[in-house]
This record gives structure tokens, sequence and C-alpha cells, in this order.
């Protein structure tokens, strides 16, 4: 379940604070960013399981601001899963810079949910193969 997936990220002016670091709300965008591409990498749409009433939340974050990344940088977004439940995902994320230094990283916890009700859901079984490359 630890397959990788990288996320390129540049800074932009938009990103930084009075100081041209990036702002700490920011990276939460980027690790966002990524877990959505991450998943759209797999096949697994967004806007097909809105459809369906079916929705992801973040549930839970720890994170760890490390070193700040700075205007124009060259960053990368490293995520993978760390573990499955009926309704959660929980990724690690890490924001690095080319020369392997961690900026950030983060632990999400990640909620499957019904649009409807916000209530806990099971994921579909379509996402839970696409996670583990088995048969449920």
């Amino acid at each position: 379940m630890a397959e990788t997936f990288n996320w390129p990220v540049t800074i932009y002016y938009e990103d930084t604070d009075a100081g041209g670091v990036v702002y700490h709300s920011n990276y939460l965008k980027f690790f966002e960013r990524a877990r959505t591409e991450m998943l759209r990498a797999k096949g697994i749409s967004q806007q097909v399981l809105l459809e369906q009433n079916i929705g992801f939340v973040v549930r839970h974050i720890d994170i760890d601001f490390l070193q700040g990344a700075k205007l124009d940088d060259k960053l990368t977004v490293v995520s993978y899963l760390t573990e499955m439940k009926r309704a959660s995902l929980i990724f690690c994320q890490e924001i690095v810079n080319p020369d392997g230094d961690i900026l950030c990283k983060a632990i999400v916890k990640v909620a499957c949910i019904d649009n409807m009700k916000m209530k806990p859901k099971a994921m579909p079984k379509s996402i839970i193969l696409e996670f583990t490359d088995s048969e449920c």
C-alpha cells in the first residue's frame, strides 16, 4: 500500500506572505491537490463520485512545518496511503525540495461520506481495488 505518488508544485507570488515565504494554509492546498491528482491517476473521478453522492472529507490532520518554501521554489508533494479502512483512508504527505529536504509533512485522515446525509459511508469496492490491487 506504500506506492508513492509525486505531484510537482511551483511557488507563486500568491502563495507567499509579505516576507516571501509560503503562507502556512497554502501547504494544505498543495496536499489537497496532490491527493486529488493521486485519485485521478488511479482513474477515480471525484466528479463521478459526487454524482453518486459520495464525497471525501478531511477528518483529521497532523502537520509539521519544518522549513519555509519561498517564491519560485520548485517542489514535489510526495503522497502515499498508509492505512485503509471501510470508510476512511490515511495518507502520509511530504513537500520536498529538489535536494530531498522535507519542508512540510502531514498525516491526513480522509473519510468517505454520503454527501446527502453527511454521514460516513463505505467506500466503493472500485476504490478499494485501486489501492489494494487485489480482489475484496
